[in-house]
């Protein structure tokens, strides 16, 4: 059988002209409104997240500070969208951390992420906070 023949199933519905890839304006537009309301959604979640605060600058200033450390690529990314601030929060997200880092370099990877990475508004309110309260504690007027 030639290509075009009836008796030849190709799979899929017949397609008219314009329609299909890049052809009709629906599609497109559909495409559109998916990929914007997936970088809505995306925007949304981040503004919640410790990384909100990062710039490209300083993106790349933390990963040039990790190529001292031997970690994964999903590791790395896992610590700039973190932003973990314990030894615990660090082995959680460095997979066979136990094997793979010594206490001084799972301190020296907490030095470097809370160097460089910045804790945003809320957690150096909530410090100057709990400076208050030590303050308050101790002063027994």
């Amino acid at each position: 059988m030639q290509r075009g023949d009836p008796g030849v199933h190709r799979g899929g519905r017949s397609q008219s002209p314009g329609a299909g890839a890049g052809g009709g304006s629906r599609g497109g537009r559909k495409d559109a409104n998916s990929a914007l309301l997936s970088n809505y959604e995306t925007l949304k979640y981040i503004s919640k997240t410790p990384c909100r605060h990062q710039s490209p600058e300083i993106v790349r200033e933390f990963l040039t500070a990790m190529k001292n450390h031997k970690l994964t690529k999903a590791e790395k990314l896992q610590l700039l969208n973190h932003r973990p601030m314990t030894a615990v929060e660090i082995q959680l997200m460095v997979e066979e951390s136990e094997e793979r880092l010594t206490e001084e370099q799972i301190e020296a990877l907490l030095h470097t992420v809370t160097s460089i990475l910045p804790a945003g508004p809320e957690a150096e309110q909530k410090a100057n906070t709990s400076d208050d309260v030590t303050m308050d504690e101790e002063d027994p007027a």
